[in-house]
This record gives C-alpha cells, sequence and structure tokens, in this order.
C-alpha cells in the first residue's frame, strides 16, 4: 500500500477555466438533461450544427464534471470517446490526467457525502446558491501517491457502479413493458386461454365502444360510485391538524407522500395518538384499502393510487387522501387501483381536476369517474398478470439499493484509506506495457 496524500481538488486536477474559441462544422452538442448516468456521455447522441457560446464548454474523454449548485448530487465522468460541447454553465470541468492522477479516481471522490456536504456549506447565493471555483478548488482530497492504487480503487468502485447502472436499465425495461401490458390488460382483458384476447384491429365483434374507450364486449363499464361499498376524504381540517400528530408510534396517518402509484411510501411516518384516532372512526384505513391521492403536482399525478399494505396496523387518511373499499361483488380492490393508475382512469381524471399549480378532485366528481368491469375470474386473472411484473420492478428496486449501500460503504472504506487495496503482481505488469 503507498502513501497517502492530503492535498485540494485544485492541485489533484486542473479546473478547465478558458473556454475554447474556435469552432468548425458539425459537433456533438449536449444539453444538461443529456449528461445521465454514470457517465456524462450517452454513446447514441446524434450531431447537430451549432454554435456554441462562451459559456459552453468542451469536453473530452476522461474529463471530470461537478455541479456547482448546493444540493446537486451530480458528479460525471466523460466516456465513450466523447468530444463535444455542453450547454451548460452549472458544472465545473476538470482535467485530472493533466497532472497525472486518474480520472476515475477524482470522479468517485467527489461523488462522495463528505466532499459534496463541504461543496454546499461554501455554497453562497441567495435564490439559488452554489459554489465558487475558487472555494470548489479548495476543497480537500485524499488519494494515493500511487497511480496504480488510484486505478484499483476506482476499478472496483466502477463496476459497482456499472452493477447500478445495469440494474436500473432492467428497471427501466420493466417499467416500459408494465406500461404497455396495463394499458392491454384494461382494454382487451385476458381470454379462457389465458392470454390477452386478440387487437380489435384483428377481432372487432370481440369489442364494445363506452364512454371510456373500447373494451371487451362482455364487460360492463360502471361509476365507481355503483361500485363502491365506500369512498371517504380525509377528516376536515381542524380534526386533524399537525399540532394532533404525536412522536409516539401510536395509530398511522396515511397522507399525500404514501400514495406513489402502485405503491404505498412507508418511508414517511407520522402518527397520531389512539385516543385521538378513536374519533375519527370513518376515516380508518385497513390492509386491502385502495388509497387515492385527492391532490396532485407535477411529478405526482392527482388520482395516483396504491393498497395499503396489509402488514402495517390500521390508519386513518388525512385530508386530499382518499379511502376506498370496493363492492367485493363487483370488483376487487387490486383492480380498481390498477385501474385507476393507467391512461383510462387519468385522461378522466384531468377532465375533474380543479386547481393550477396543484391540481385536486372532489369526492363528488371521484364519484364519477369509470370503471371497467370483468368478470370476477377475470379480475383475479389480470391482477395476477400486473403483480408478476410489478414483483419483477419491485425485486431489481431492492437489489440497486444494495448495490448502492454496498457502494457508499465501499467509498468510505476505499477512499479514505481504511480499507487498503492490493496491487498484484501481474496488474503492476500491465499497468506499464
Amino acid at each position: 500500500m503507498s502513501e497517502w496524500v492530503n492535498t485540494n481538488l485544485g492541485q489533484a486536477a486542473n479546473l478547465v477555466n478558458k473556454k475554447p474559441t474556435l469552432f468548425k462544422g458539425t459537433t456533438q452538442y449536449l444539453a444538461t438533461s443529456d449528461v445521465v448516468g454514470f457517465s456524462a456521455i450517452p454513446s447514441e447522441t446524434v450531431s447537430f450544427p451549432h454554435r456554441p457560446s462562451r459559456a459552453d464548454v468542451f469536453l473530452s474523454e476522461g474529463d471530470v464534471l461537478q455541479a456547482k449548485m448546493k444540493g446537486t448530487n451530480k458528479a460525471y465522468l466523460v466516456s465513450n470517446n466523447m468530444n463535444g460541447w455542453l450547454a451548460s454553465t452549472g458544472f465545473a470541468q476538470f482535467k485530472p490526467s493533466i497532472v497525472g492522477n486518474c480520472s476515475h479516481y477524482i470522479y468517485n471522490y467527489i461523488s462522495g457525502e463528505c466532499f459534496l456536504k463541504e461543496r454546499d456549506r461554501l455554497s453562497v447565493g441567495s435564490t439559488q446558491q452554489a459554489i465558487s471555483d475558487k472555494d470548489l478548488r479548495s476543497i480537500s482530497i485524499s488519494l494515493p501517491s500511487s497511480i496504480r492504487e488510484q486505478k484499483k480503487i476506482a476499478s472496483i468502485l466502477s463496476s459497482c457502479n456499472a452493477s447500478i447502472k445495469k440494474t436500473e436499465e432492467l428497471i427501466d425495461k420493466y417499467q416500459q413493458i408494465k406500461a404497455g401490458l396495463m394499458h392491454d390488460l384494461f382494454t382487451r382483458g385476458i381470454a379462457a386461454d389465458g392470454k390477452l384476447r386478440p387487437p380489435r384491429e384483428q377481432a372487432p365483434e370481440l369489442y364494445q365502444e363506452t364512454p371510456i374507450g373500447w373494451i371487451p364486449k362482455d364487460w360492463n363499464c360502471e361509476n365507481i360510485e355503483t361500485i363502491k361499498d365506500s369512498l371517504v376524504d380525509g377528516p376536515f381540517g381542524s380534526n386533524l391538524k399537525t399540532e394532533h400528530y404525536v412522536i409516539d408510534p401510536e395509530v398511522r396517518v396515511v397522507r399525500l407522500q404514501n400514495i406513489v402509484a402502485s405503491k404505498y411510501n412507508d418511508s414517511d411516518k407520522a402518527y397520531v395518538s389512539q385516543k385521538h384516532a378513536n374519533t375519527l372512526l370513518r376515516n380508518k384505513v385497513i390492509g386491502g384499502d385502495v388509497l387515492i391521492a385527492g391532490l396532485g403536482e407535477e411529478r405526482y399525478p392527482v388520482g395516483r393510487a396504491c393498497i395499503y399494505p396489509s402488514t402495517l396496523p390500521p390508519a386513518i387518511n388525512k385530508a386530499d387522501c382518499f379511502r376506498l373499499r370496493c363492492n367485493q361483488e363487483k370488483l376487487s380492490n387490486k383492480f380498481l387501483m390498477g385501474f385507476l393508475n393507467t391512461s383510462m382512469a387519468r385522461d378522466q381524471i384531468r377532465k375533474y381536476e380543479q386547481g393550477v399549480t396543484r391540481p385536486r378532485i372532489n369526492l363528488g366528481n371521484m364519484n364519477r369517474i369509470r370503471v371497467p368491469v370483468p368478470s370476477r375470474n377475470e379480475q383475479i386473472k389480470i391482477v395476477h398478470k400486473f403483480d408478476n411484473l410489478s414483483l419483477k420492478i419491485e425485486t431489481e428496486v431492492e437489489i440497486k439499493d444494495k448495490y448502492n449501500k454496498r457502494r457508499l460503504g465501499l467509498m468510505h472504506d476505499l477512499l479514505t484509506g481504511k480499507v487498503p487495496v492490493t496491487i498484484v503482481e501481474h496488474e503492476a505488469i500491465n499497468e506499464s506495457l
């Protein structure tokens, strides 16, 4: 193991201040939105003519980018043999290779929690806080004096990054498949042979036109009003306020942030006393109930729905969080939850939305949403289909979380020298070739 050097980022890598002024022909030109993943530049980026401005930076393979905005957890390593322009002033650009250090090591170090905390501490500004180039260069950084050891550490972390990226790609793939499958399941259903019915274009005689579109001929189309057992909003404002919350984990309160499309977010917890919950029995939530967001925002649409997990104790729902129970002889709760997260339901909900910045739907209009109603047997088959795919996505998300935790642990151990790495002889020989 080599000695470790304590220095600062400005000495470990050169900050690029001078912008190239020459521009000829067509070149790669990237918006900040193109800078994604662990690699700054996607290989499929298309070239097109554009004249760079003085604020733009020219990127080369091995450059390291660090976001200067406070709270922005973004550091990138330019790869894929990319040479092109980045249309952003929000990044500092470093060239570690100039001073003989490993780009991959620098990238991993400035991605770490300690470095980002120091960047945020030094950020200044009124509306949007960001760090100056001078202060960014001054942040401390530790690294082995041996370039081979730097590369070894970077290689270990890069392998972990690659596993995370591969898992993210698989999650994206499953989510795209699920979106298409959900549309097919709620417009074509499952025939007696266990397969999706043929599309309407191939078998028009199997379908009927309804206010929500074409659905199988043997399905009904009903309002939530007619298929529900109960649908309730949260308590009136004065009946459940922040002052009613307690620290001790007594009775859970379901809030908007708990309702994610098709999934209950259990990471955000709030409680009221059992005594206060007893005054709100109308709002009791039990496992298997459908939870619907009556209020939306840009990332989380109004009307999104999930099932309250049966593994959790009874709770109460807050205002703008609807609790719905279906008449089980007509429709299963899980089938309805799945439908509410489809475009067919979203299109209906948009017609009843009120408000501009934060759209909402009231209880009366929620009752007017139309729902396809297959036979109970077909409902079970449909639910089984999207449950299986949802399970695959959840499994991959859990795997990704494990990789992320492992990466954080490795970063702490390897980038501080707490756990030394060993350079075997054949690696040293390869480095010299």
